[in-house]
């Protein structure tokens, strides 16, 4: 089982997105993706986005608005993923070369055009719904075999 983040970095309509086209026998090769990465030992949720963005590109984010958690199973190796998806409007420093692929400011009417997993698509779409999601997305051979998801309101 691996624990893992996923941020989007959102600024004036645009979105920071990595091409991952660097790292050989990457499961995401060619794909472009929201930041993150896998947990270390005793972090948080928040901890990890925060340590996974810094690394991948410079950015120090503060404030990490938790949209959703996605489940994966089986999605490499036949391990299962459980992915904390989260939205970052409030960070600062300069984009540095990430060693996984190529930084990019996409507008985000842009973001459903580009070469992303299938399920991408769909969840990009909720993030901005007003409600929190989990959904498991079924994979097989990098080949999308569907979705579940359950979406939570959170009274006042």
């Amino acid at each position: 089982m691996k624990l893992a983040t996923l941020c989007y970095l959102k600024r004036n309509g645009k979105t920071l997105m990595i091409h991952r086209v660097r790292r050989a026998n990457d499961v995401h090769g060619g794909k472009w993706n929201g930041l993150g990465g896998k947990f270390e030992a005793g972090e948080t949720p928040e901890g990890c986005a925060i340590r996974e963005v810094k690394e991948e590109c410079g950015l120090t984010i503060r404030n990490p608005e938790l949209k959703g958690f996605l489940t994966f199973p089986r999605f490499k190796d036949n391990e299962d993923w459980y992915v904390f998806v989260f939205v970052v409007t409030d960070f600062d420093g300069e984009l540095i070369n990430s060693a996984e692929g190529n930084l990019e400011w996409i507008e985000d009417d842009r973001l459903l055009s580009l070469n992303l997993w299938a399920g991408d698509h769909l969840f990009l779409e909720w993030m901005g719904q007003g409600r929190f999601f989990s959904g498991k997305f079924e994979y097989l051979n990098g080949s999308f075999r569907g979705h579940d998801v359950v979406f939570h309101s959170f009274g006042v």
